[in-house]
């Protein structure tokens, strides 16, 4: 049986002189512990134009491999980084409708 995937959506508000450095603290994080996690499928970084706030929208397979990513010990090193540039609202849930051109 498959089971859908479970969302991920994290939006990090920023000061926008700080939007350039935490976009590249992501894109570190995801290349170097994210895409090494069991349950990771994919994720995408949403930049805000006005440079106030970015968006982690990211797919796991379930609601555990979420929780084990939070509780990696990398992941854990990151956490105080990110929090230095951004606050961060975390929203987990399940796609209920999606359209596609």
């Amino acid at each position: 049986m498959t089971t859908a995937p479970v969302t991920l959506v994290n939006v990090l508000k920023v000061e926008p002189d700080k939007q350039a450095q935490l976009i590249a603290l992501l894109k570190r994080n995801i290349d170097t512990v994210i895409r090494t996690l069991a349950g990771w499928r994919a994720s995408r970084l949403i930049a805000a134009r006005d440079g106030t706030s970015v968006i982690i929208y990211s797919e796991w397979e379930t609601p555990a491999s979420v929780e084990a990513m939070r509780s990696d010990v990398r992941m854990k090193a990151y956490f105080p980084q990110i929090l230095e540039l951004a606050s961060l609202e975390s929203i987990l849930g399940e796609a209920v409708f999606s359209d596609n051109r």
